[in-house]
């Protein structure tokens, strides 16, 4: 009986050899390509038309004359503010004599104003870059 290199008989016994084949996974890491961003800021010019509100302050001097006992404090009457300013006297007493008050008014004003400003935007620019090409491994 002649005995081949894949099967062996002994008997009721047959031995097959089994065959088995692997694989080996590895990763690699390949540059398919490149991205370059950069911003650029563009400008524009626009009519801005607003109603602004502004404050402005009158000061008026008016001349009082009046004695008083001791001085009159700050005060004030609606949008005036009343500041008395006092001065000695000689006379055959002393008294306090209110001179003059500084009168300060706050004026409210509304006036339309049309300028032309710049606003900045930022957008950016993205380019894509292909890699060189590869050829198969050495």
């Amino acid at each position: 009986m002649a005995r081949g290199p894949t099967t062996q008989e002994n008997a009721d016994e047959i031995v097959l050899p089994l065959h088995a084949e692997e694989i080996a996974v590895a990763k690699e890491r390949v540059v398919t390509g490149r991205v370059r961003i950069a911003t650029v800021t563009r400008e524009r010019e626009e009519l801005v038309d607003e109603l602004l509100t502004r404050e402005d302050v009158e000061i008026e001097r008016r001349p009082v004359g009046t004695l008083v006992e001791r001085a009159p404090a700050v005060r004030r009457r609606g949008d005036t503010i009343i500041i008395p300013m006092v001065e000695e006297v000689l006379t055959v007493t002393r008294r306090l004599m209110v001179k003059e008050e500084i009168r300060i008014r706050l004026v409210h004003r509304k006036e339309k104003s049309r300028q032309r400003v710049t606003l900045r935007r930022q957008e950016a620019i993205i380019d894509r870059i292909p890699a060189a090409t590869r050829g198969p491994p050495a």
